[in-house]
């Protein structure tokens, strides 16, 4: 099974280098690396172009990105990559042999939170739980089916035509935008947390401190559950 890599951006002149150097590394490789940029200001086209990926263009929004990335893919699996998440040399492997079991409609890695300075046990254990506690607490009868909840630092990855076929992310979304995902892709299967780490940048800890960043963590994932999404991105604001 073939495997594009989708990785939605804006103004990530900052991570890309350090993630073009990564995925030169992937053995096996992906079939492609497909950039969808929502209106880069910096270097961030240029750099991704250098790099041999392709590029698509639209408007702004994570949700809106990620669909316009996966109807642009060519694979028949396709993985999710944040700029700042720097993946395991085998991801495309890992990728490939989670989805030969049929059960499993979406999966995605385990992240740690890592910067320059330290590693964020702290809140790399909190988002673990949040996997499991969210869709327990607010879509139990999605629970009992097998469903997790994963973000955008778990690199999921999923079946293209299962992807299209629930409708994808929610243009409108920006934030939030995977766990709606997974909520309709768990009419396919189930929900895996795969048991390989991923690393993922601290950046948002690095700014707001561990307290504030996981204390937003959490404000948004109850206003989340309770039905809330008009308001999620006020409490969320983009750092980079």
């Amino acid at each position: 099974m073939t495997v594009s890599i989708v990785i939605p951006m804006l103004n990530e002149e900052r991570a890309l280098p350090a993630l073009i150097s990564h995925l030169v590394e992937l053995a096996p490789q992906p079939l492609e690396v497909v950039a969808v940029d929502g209106g880069s200001e910096d270097a961030s086209v240029r750099l991704a172009r250098d790099a041999g990926w392709r590029i698509v263009e639209t408007a702004a929004g994570r949700g809106r990105q990620i669909n316009a990335g996966v109807e642009a893919a060519g694979g028949e699996l396709v993985v999710v990559l944040h700029a700042d998440t720097k993946p395991p040399r085998d991801m495309v492997a890992v990728i490939a042999d989670t989805l030969q079991d049929g059960g499993i409609a979406l999966a995605g890695f385990t992240p740690i939170l890592r910067g320059p300075e330290k590693t964020r046990w702290g809140t790399t254990a909190h988002n673990f739980a949040k996997t499991w506690y969210a869709p327990l607490l607010f879509r139990p009868h999605f629970f009992v089916k097998g469903c997790r909840l994963l973000f955008g630092d778990h690199a999921m990855f999923f079946r293209r035509a299962q992807f299209l076929e629930c409708g994808g992310c929610d243009p409108q979304a920006k934030v939030m935008e995977e766990a709606d995902l997974c909520i309709r892709m768990t009419r396919f299967g189930r929900v895996k947390l795969v048991r390989r780490t991923i690393e993922t940048s601290d950046r948002r800890i690095a700014e707001w401190g561990a307290v504030k960043a996981n204390w937003i963590y959490l404000k948004v994932g109850i206003l989340w559950g309770l039905g809330a999404k008009k308001r999620l991105e006020q409490y969320y604001p983009d750092v980079r």
